[in-house]
């Protein structure tokens, strides 16, 4: 069984509710109907019923009826999610005129129903921006417990079984922190490795903490970040298998590890690599696509208290149908 299959399969043994409130968007809906008609989780969609209705009958789709439809221009809940909202930001300067406009906001209204224990995890960005999708969920769900710094994991699946696990490769942050510090980079290696358990199903993450130098073998103040972020990811998360500052071959290749970091547990046996900077991280994730024709999941938005996921504007439908399934195990992880 593939790793998409094996996510889809984890995400039906334990159905999570998951909100899609860009519902009157076709492939939205069109990918709401292949997940419920497959059972792998209870979809709550958000959108105007007439539309949703309208365009599911067009489009053939029979499983839209099995969803929970919400109207975010008449939702029972309406007023009980603007007096928490305002409450939440209150010290921001919310007032109860602006929460109950903004609970009309589909991508609010959703992250409200998550944080009122409605829903377990939101999906959106076939129609919206990447600060469209964020901003509700850092407002309202918040960051986990000891996270200040959301990122971004990519699922990476290579032809050569040797590296990682059976090829496969859990990597970030590749999508939302340009410049981390010290502190960030820790969080993002945990929240890297937490990626790599609940979704990618290791056992067993190893995550290296990657750099142009391993263990000493080259000194700047950007080497130092790593070696202090690896650390702080210790302090974080004390079960945490990790080691840095390692160059890639040394993470990757054991007779490499062997050589350059003798001793250390992770050296070659890597299954999760954490790079530097987002620059790093986003271009050598696409040059491994492109030319070493692997393929690439995600990103997956890690950090974040309960699952928020980002899609690209230009997204197709298997990626919407997969995402839900990848959010599903977000779910269930965030619940553990």
């Amino acid at each position: 069984m593939d790793l998409l299959s094996q996510i889809v399969a984890r995400a039906k043994s334990n159905k999570q509710r998951i909100v899609l409130p860009e519902a009157e968007e076709e492939r939205t809906l069109t990918a709401a109907d292949r997940v419920l008609a497959d059972d792998i989780a209870d979809i709550i969609l958000i959108g105007n019923p007439e539309k949703v209705h309208a365009l599911a009958e067009e489009k053939g789709l029979k499983n839209i009826g099995k969803a929970t439809l919400i109207d975010p221009e008449n939702c029972e809940k309406s007023e009980e999610y603007a007096q928490l909202l305002c409450e939440l930001r209150k010290k921001k300067g919310m007032t109860i005129e602006k929460a109950r406009e903004l609970v009309k906001n589909p991508l609010y209204l959703g992250c409200m129903i998550i944080k009122t224990e409605g829903a377990d995890g939101q999906i959106s960005g076939a129609l919206s921006t990447t600060g469209d999708t964020l901003r509700p969920a850092l407002q309202i769900i918040k960051c986990q417990p000891g996270i200040t710094c959301v990122s971004g994991g990519m699922l990476l699946i290579s032809k050569q079984k040797q590296y990682g696990e059976d090829g496969v490769l859990v990597v970030g942050d590749v999508a939302v922190t340009p410049m981390p510090d010290a502190n960030q980079l820790s969080q993002i290696a945990v929240c890297t490795a937490q990626t790599a358990r609940a979704v990618a199903g290791f056992a067993d993450p190893r995550v290296a903490m990657l750099s142009f130098s391993t263990k000493g073998s080259a000194t700047h103040e950007v080497v130092d970040k790593v070696i202090e972020a690896t650390r702080l990811a210790k302090e974080l998360d004390p079960e945490l298998k990790i080691d840095g500052e390692l160059q890639a071959d040394a993470a990757l290749v054991p007779s490499v590890g062997q050589k350059k970091a003798p001793g250390s547990d992770i050296a070659g046996k890597a299954n999760v690599l954490v790079f530097p900077c987002l620059e790093v991280g986003n271009i050598a994730y696409k040059m491994v696509q492109r030319l070493g024709d692997a393929i690439a999941i995600g990103p997956v938005l890690q950090g974040i208290a309960r699952p928020v996921n980002d899609l690209s504007r230009g997204c197709s439908v298997d990626d919407i149908y997969y995402m839900v399934a990848i959010t599903a195990c977000q779910a269930m992880d965030a619940k553990k």
